[in-house]
């Protein structure tokens, strides 16, 4: 089964915690529900570091990536 974009995830997430909002699901449906949220929740999160992995690397001179640094002039 491929993997669930990380889009995909944050709206099923989103959808999961409308539906325990209301206060109509019984007890071992919440209890479930939640499980999964909370498991979406730490996939999107992972997800999103690894984007921030990438998004604060650069390309250096020599063609290697490196981390980027903003250099402060005093």
């Amino acid at each position: 089964m491929a993997e669930k974009t990380f889009e995909t995830n944050l709206k099923d997430l989103e959808n999961l915690v409308k539906e325990l909002e209301t206060g109509n699901v019984p007890l071992e449906d919440a209890i479930k529900k939640y499980t999964e949220a909370m498991e979406l929740a730490k996939s999107c999160s992972e997800k999103l570091n690894t984007a921030t992995e990438k998004v604060n690397k650069i390309l250096a001179d020599d063609g290697n990536l490196k981390d980027f640094e903003v250099k402060e002039e005093n």
